[in-house]
């Protein structure tokens, strides 16, 4: 049977077969199982993530505090490769074009130096929301190129995105890939302690707000998942245990993306839980107010995942 494997080698001969050693590599470090190296190729950075939201640019970016980005979840393999000799971004480029088809990847976007943007390169490794602190390489550019592609089958879809460059005119040679592949994946729950009704209860009298992390959603939707329903059964709960009690449901997200989009997201969130709460539970839509504040009341700091995942929220708040 074939493999969905980015079997590069027997695509073209500049492509090297990710099953071989590579003693040049850092320790630890392996090509992703989808996609091949450049021939000549050595791994110098190197990082797994378990389960995470990957931001990748989805446009030419001249602004990267409003960047067009997909944001999509998974198992996030990072790899930053090292390429010798005069490669040019084009020529790798072009074996990468032609590998993705042949695996039948679909580009969703491509740019090439200019018709990036001028923030482009800034913002994948600048910026700590593409590529993590230390996978960018200030010797190289500016020419360079990037894809973004994605193949959806029966293992699930898997996203890539490459920016290919070359060495500036400071001297170190050669070519630079980094590669981030994203694999579609449903995460592990279970993880979050489970906030009953009298523990929600106590924290309204204590605070006068709480924050919910088992109110879940897929990324940049307002579309309940199933797991959210045990939180929301407490909810429920308490609500109906204290039938005075009226509150907002507030809407939160990160900072990454367009202010105006997370701005409507969070209040399509916030209407979602008040939604299902009425009409699921019976409680009177006037005890329930949805407000969405997208990015305006942080827990932590948005500069890096963990920091961004707690303000990812959805809290109840007294009236």
């Amino acid at each position: 049977m074939l493999s969905n494997r980015l079997s590069v080698l027997a695509v073209l001969p500049l492509l090297g077969a990710t099953a071989l050693a590579h003693a040049a590599d850092i320790k630890g470090s392996k090509d992703h199982p989808a996609l091949g190296r450049f021939a000549g190729a050595t791994i110098a950075a190197y990082k797994v993530t378990s389960f995470d939201e990957a931001i990748l640019p989805n446009a030419p970016i001249e602004d990267d505090h409003n960047p067009k980005v997909l944001k999509t979840e998974g198992k996030i393999t990072y790899i930053s490769y090292r390429i010798p000799g005069d490669k040019s971004a084009l020529e790798i480029t072009r074996n990468y074009e032609q590998a993705l088809a042949k695996s039948e990847f679909k580009v969703l976007f491509q740019c090439a130096n200019d018709a990036c943007g001028n923030r482009f390169a800034g913002y994948v490794h600048n910026m700590n929301k593409v590529a993590p602190t230390g996978f960018g390489d200030a010797s190289f550019g500016p020419p360079h190129r990037a894809i973004l592609a994605q193949r959806t089958n029966a293992q699930g879809t898997t996203t890539v995105f490459l920016h290919v460059m070359e060495a500036s005119t400071s001297g170190n040679g050669g070519a630079y890939v980094y590669e981030q592949v994203v694999d579609g994946q449903a995460m592990q729950t279970g993880q979050v302690q489970l906030l009953d009704a009298p523990a929600l209860q106590k924290a309204l009298q204590s605070d006068g707000k709480v924050a919910l992390y088992g109110v879940y959603f897929d990324t940049d939707k307002a579309t309940l998942k199933p797991e959210s329903k045990a939180q929301l059964d407490q909810m429920a709960q308490l609500l109906k245990t204290a039938p005075a009690l009226k509150v907002f449901i507030v809407g939160h997200t990160d900072n990454q993306g367009q202010f105006a989009r997370n701005q409507e997201l969070s209040q399509q969130r916030a209407d979602a839980v008040a939604k299902a709460l009425s009409s699921q539970y019976g409680i009177a839509a006037g005890r329930l107010s949805g407000k969405g504040v997208a990015s305006l009341a942080p827990i932590a700091s948005n500069d890096a995942e963990p920091g961004r995942a707690k303000n990812r929220r959805v809290e109840l708040v007294l009236q």
